[in-house]
């Protein structure tokens, strides 16, 4: 008997073990990234809130595009024109990309692939030439019924 009490006693002094600290700190340092987190997330949103002015081009959350008619933060509605003419009203939460425009990349000869060898010759195929002449004779500012009465006429002339 004095042997089982003695075996009893012992375990139950316990000392300080490592493992006992290891749970608080991985509880206390998984606290610290979750408010570090949400700090960046909160300060990302104030960054883009700032610059959705009136006149920006933003993303909503279900991917419509439009520009910023006006801001009521009050409310927290935005008026987007998403063509000219059609506006729509969204809570500001949904908007949740501001739009930058990216430089056009200028075409290089290079990118294109030929299916023939006429790029060793200098030669320019035929219907290479009469995509650029057709891009060519296209007016910029021409409405839809003008641009398929042209292209009509365009197909008329290939046949």
């Amino acid at each position: 008997m004095n042997v089982l009490a003695q075996t009893t006693d012992t375990g139950a002094q316990g000392g300080f073990t490592f493992s006992s600290l290891l749970l608080p700190i991985l509880l206390g340092l998984f606290i610290f990234m979750m408010f570090r987190k949400q700090k960046k997330t909160q300060k990302t949103v104030q960054e883009q809130r700032t610059q959705m002015v009136p006149g920006t081009e933003v993303m909503t959350q279900f991917g419509l595009f439009g520009t910023i008619v006006s801001v009521d933060q009050e409310e927290n509605k935005a008026v987007l024109e998403l063509s000219p003419g059609n506006t729509a009203t969204i809570h500001l939460q949904a908007l949740t990309k501001v739009v930058t425009a990216q430089p056009e990349e200028a075409e290089t000869q290079d990118a294109v692939v030929p299916d023939d060898a006429s790029s060793l010759t200098g030669d320019v195929p035929a219907a290479e030439d009469r995509s650029r002449e057709a891009a060519a004779e296209a007016p910029q500012d021409e409405t839809p019924d003008e641009t398929l009465k042209r292209l009509d006429r365009e197909n008329k002339k290939d046949n």
